[in-house]
């Protein structure tokens, strides 16, 4: 048996990488737009996503450490740590642990392998200089079944895993506008739609589903147009002057005017039983909106 091993229990977390990146825009027709990721965004393209099993579990004696259902990882101070290092995950202790095989010999000079449920993790503490402290660390034994992970937590991994369409504006009716005719603005149906994605550990399954709410316009010459749903389409054979039912504009100069789609996605999860929500998304789109006088309608 092993003797004067302390059982170390240890928090999982899914942990957000903070990211950087581009929007993509399109000047054309059919105008198409990415995800736009800020820095410290936790939109899917930015979001990395942790795998979970033959993690340590929860330590119910912590003192403070751990997840605090932030997406974020403490160390006992309650100061924010990275979630994984060098291969090895977060404990609320503050170290990082990770699994490893050893060899006979070595858990024989470790005094032998435990009995019941549980395995060997290479432990790593680390000082407030970034340094591994020294006479901490080792290989240690933590007893135990695999961790119960929090349905939140695999909500947000989830969430991370949602790929959603990419914004396709239609400006109606096609080509150029006309100054003092109404524009009718669409998006592609292919851009309005339901996405689901699922994260999973042994025994527990939680699906987050994304579901667009809004579309907010900023029509380039200053003004912005609300929506509540993707908008009518333009067909052959409606009057020209006659105004979009639910999502339109009309220009009062004419110019080059760059219109931007914003659609906002409500999140939504549920699994083990139960439910809940989930920071929302945004994706954009953009296109080149051309308007021209209208001299028919000036010499009226």
């Amino acid at each position: 048996m092993l003797t004067n091993v302390r059982t170390v229990i240890i928090a999982l977390f899914f942990g957000a990488a903070a990211a950087l990146c581009i929007p993509t825009v399109a000047l054309a027709d059919g105008g198409t737009g990415g995800i736009t990721c800020p820095a410290g965004s936790t939109r899917p393209e930015c979001n990395v996503h942790a795998e979970t099993p033959h993690k340590p579990g929860n330590d119910t004696g912590g003192t403070g450490g751990g997840n605090t259902g932030d997406g974020k990882c403490r160390n006992p101070k309650g100061e924010v740590i990275p979630c994984e290092r060098d291969g090895g995950w977060a404990g609320s202790d503050g170290c990082y642990y990770k699994p490893v095989d050893l060899s006979p010999d070595m858990i024989a000079n470790l005094g032998g392998q435990p009995e019941g449920e549980g395995g060997w993790y290479e432990q790593v503490c680390y000082g407030p200089d970034g340094e591994a402290s020294t006479g901490f660390g080792g290989a240690v034994w933590i007893a135990g079944a695999p961790p119960v992970v929090s349905p939140e937590v695999l909500a947000r991994q989830a969430r991370s895993k949602l790929r959603l369409p990419e914004v396709k504006i239609e400006l109606n009716p096609p080509g150029d506008q006309l100054r003092y005719l109404p524009v009718w603005m669409a998006l592609d149906r292919s851009s309005w739609t339901t996405e689901s994605a699922t994260a999973s550990v042994p025994g527990v399954s939680v699906t987050a589903t994304a579901r667009p709410v809004k579309v907010t316009w900023s029509m380039g010459d200053g003004s912005g147009v609300t929506c509540a749903g993707p908008g009518t389409p333009w067909n052959p054979g409606i009057d020209p002057e006659k105004p979009s039912p639910d999502c339109g504009h009309t220009y009062q100069t004419p110019g080059v005017f760059t219109v931007t789609a914003t659609v906002e996605w409500e999140v939504t999860w549920a699994g083990a039983g139960q439910t809940g929500t989930v920071p929302g998304l945004t994706t954009t789109g953009q296109v080149q909106a051309r308007v021209q006088e209208s001299k028919t309608l000036i010499n009226r």
